[in-house]
C-alpha cells in the first residue's frame, strides 16, 4: 500500500491529510495556531508554536489513518502565501511569523501608490504590492525595526518554514517565489524587482527555487521523532495554497476559474502568457511557461468567521460541549433569513478589500425588525458579491469556460448556490474535502513517481460532486442588489479615509 501526507496550514488552523494513493482520504487531523494581535492592523503567530502544533497534527493524521509511518511514501506541504517568516544566520526564527492578514504597511503602500512604485512593480513583477506582500512587509521592517532586518538572512513563505522543520533545507517553488521579486517574464528573481523597492541588500536572502514536485529533502530524525513521521520519508517541494486549492479541485488549467472561499477571496485562471492588469496578481503557475493570475482581497469567510465569533459565542460554546457544529446550530436561521426579502447590504472588508487598505466592512439598510439570520444571509450574500467583483475582472482577460468552488463554504449547498445565482454561471464543486492539502499530496505523489505530473495526478482522481445550475429569477433579484452594493462601495471610496481618522481622536474630557 502506498500514502501520501498533505500538510495545509492556514490562517488559524494547520492540518495534516493522509490521502490513498488512489485520492481517496484516509485521515485528517487540525490543530488550531493561535494568532497574536499586539498592535492595530499587526497579525502574527509564533513560528515554533506553528511547528509544534503541526507535528501535532501529523501524528495524529498517522495513528488515526490504519497505517503505519512507513506507508506514507512522500510528504508535501502549503500554506497560506504572502506574509513574511524569517530565520536569521543561525537559522532560527526571527521573530514572529506575519500573517498575510497583516496590513502594518498599509502606509506604506498607500505611499507607494503615489509615486512610480505602482507601475514600475506591474510592469516587471505583474502585480501591485499590496499591505500582506514581502516586499512592503520588508520595508515596514527596514522602516520602524532596523534591528530585525539586519538580522534578515532568509525569507521564507509559511510552507517554506514547515519544509525547513521536515527537512533542514532552504528553498521555496515557483508558486511563492513570485509573491514580489520574480520578473514576470523570465518567472525568475529579478534584482531589478528588488531595486524597485529599495532592498537590494536583501538579494541573498531569498530562498533558491525548485519545482513543486521536486524532492527537496527528507524527513531528519528530529522531525520524526516528534511528528509520527518515519526518518527518511521524501519531502517535495509543495507550494502556495492559493495554488493548491485550484490543483486539488481539477481546476489548474486554462478557462476555469477556481474560486477559493476561504479566508481569503481567493479567483484565479491559469493562462500560457503573463497579461497584466492591476485587478489581479499575474504570478507563476505551478510550471515554467504557464501563469497564475489570481484576483484576490482578504475578505472572504473571514467576515463569517469574524460574525460567529462576536455575535455567537453563546452558541459557539454549546457546540463546543455538545460536540456539534455551529453551522448546522444556525443554518435554519439563515434558511428562513434567505426565503424572504431584505434591505440589508454587507460590505465584507473586515481585514480589506479590493478598495485599498482604508476601506471598511459595514452593515446598510439594517432595522429593528431584522435578526440575526437576516445578517448572516447579509453577510454570506456580501461575501459572494466580493467574489464576483474580482471574478468579473478575470472575465475581462481571459476566456472563461467553466467555474469550480472550493473553500469551507463550498460544502454549504445553499452558499454554493448562492455563487451559481450570482456568477449566473454553472458552479462545480468537487468531491475533494481539502482541496489544498490534496494539491500538496499530488505534488508529494508526483515527486516519488506516482503520478506523471501533479495535473495528471488531478485529473485522474478528481470527481465532480455536484453542479449548482442558476436560478433565473434569483439572479435577477441578486443583479439589482449587486449593482447597489457596487454604487455604494463607490461612493464611500471618499469617505473610508475619513473614517479611518476617527481613530485618532479621543472623546477623554471632552464636554
Amino acid at each position: 500500500m502506498s500514502s501520501l501526507l498533505g500538510i495545509d496550514n492556514g490562517l488559524t488552523v494547520t492540518k495534516a491529510v493522509i490521502f490513498d494513493a488512489d485520492g481517496s482520504q484516509l485521515s485528517v487531523a487540525r490543530r488550531r495556531v493561535p494568532q497574536s494581535m499586539p498592535h492595530a492592523r499587526w497579525v502574527e503567530r509564533d513560528m515554533a508554536g506553528l511547528w509544534q502544533a503541526t507535528a501535532e497534527a501529523i501524528r495524529e493524521a498517522i495513528a488515526s489513518s490504519g497505517r503505519p509511518a512507513s506507508d506514507i511514501k512522500a510528504v508535501a506541504a502549503t500554506a497560506h502565501g504572502d506574509g513574511l517568516y524569517l530565520l536569521d544566520n543561525e537559522r532560527r526564527p526571527l521573530g514572529p511569523g506575519i500573517l498575510s492578514l497583516d496590513s502594518r504597511s498599509g502606509e506604506i503602500v498607500d505611499r507607494w501608490s503615489q509615486g512610480s512604485v505602482f507601475a514600475e512593480a506591474l510592469a516587471l513583477t505583474g502585480q501591485v504590492p499590496h499591505a500582506s506582500a514581502p516586499s512592503s512587509l520588508l520595508v515596514w521592517l527596514r522602516e520602524h525595526d532596523p534591528e530585525r532586518f539586519s538580522r534578515i538572512a532568509h525569507i521564507f513563505a509559511c510552507k517554506d518554514w514547515l519544509r525547513f522543520c521536515l527537512t533542514g533545507t532552504i528553498g521555496t517553488d515557483l508558486t511563492e517565489a513570485s509573491t514580489s521579486f520574480t520578473n514576470m517574464r523570465t518567472q525568475g528573481y529579478g534584482p531589478e524587482a528588488m531595486r524597485i523597492f529599495g532592498l537590494e541588500a536583501l538579494f541573498e536572502a531569498l530562498s533558491p527555487v525548485a519545482h513543486s514536485a521536486d524532492i527537496v529533502g527528507y524527513v531528519t530524525a528530529g522531525a520524526a521523532a516528534l511528528s509520527g513521521l518515519a526518518k527518511g520519508t521524501p519531502v517535495a517541494c509543495g507550494l502556495h495554497d492559493v495554488t493548491a486549492s485550484a490543483l486539488g479541485i481539477g481546476g489548474h488549467e486554462e478557462g476555469v476559474v477556481s474560486i477559493v472561499a476561504g479566508t481569503y477571496s481567493i479567483n484565479e485562471i491559469v493562462s500560457t502568457e503573463p497579461r497584466v492588469d492591476p485587478r489581479w496578481f499575474c504570478r507563476n503557475a505551478i510550471d515554467l511557461g504557464r501563469w497564475n493570475n489570481m484576483s484576490i482581497s482578504p475578505a472572504s469567510t473571514a467576515n463569517y468567521d469574524w460574525f460567529l465569533d462576536t455575535l455567537c459565542r453563546p452558541e459557539q460554546d454549546e457546540a463546543k460541549r455538545s460536540g456539534g457544529s455551529i453551522h448546522e446550530m444556525l443554518a435554519a436561521e439563515i434558511d428562513v433569513a434567505l426565503g424572504k426579502p431584505s434591505t440589508i447590504l454587507f460590505h465584507p472588508y473586515l481585514f480589506g478589500s479590493p478598495y485599498g487598505n482604508a476601506a471598511s466592512a459595514s452593515f446598510l439598510g439594517l432595522h429593528g425588525w431584522h435578526d440575526r439570520g437576516d445578517m448572516l444571509k447579509a453577510v454570506l450574500e456580501g461575501i459572494v458579491f466580493n467574489h464576483r467583483t474580482h471574478v468579473e475582472a478575470l472575465r475581462d482577460g481571459f476566456a472563461v469556460r467553466q467555474v469550480r468552488l472550493t473553500g469551507g463554504g463550498s460544502r454549504n449547498p445553499a452558499f454554493a448556490q448562492m455563487f451559481a445565482d450570482v456568477l449566473n454561471v454553472p458552479v462545480i464543486v468537487t468531491s475533494t474535502e481539502e482541496a489544498a492539502a490534496f494539491g500538496a499530496a499530488l505534488c508529494a505523489g508526483a515527486a516519488v513517481g506516482l503520478f506523471t505530473t501533479p495535473q495528471q495526478g488531478a485529473r485522474a482522481v478528481s470527481k465532480t460532486s455536484h453542479e449548482y445550475l442558476p436560478d433565473a429569477a434569483r439572479n435577477a433579484v441578486f443583479e439589482e442588489r449587486f449593482a447597489l452594493y457596487c454604487r455604494i462601495a463607490e461612493s464611500l471610496k471618499p469617505q473610508w479615509p475619513e473614517i479611518e481618522r476617527l481613530a485618532g481622536q479621543s472623546t477623554e474630557g471632552a464636554a
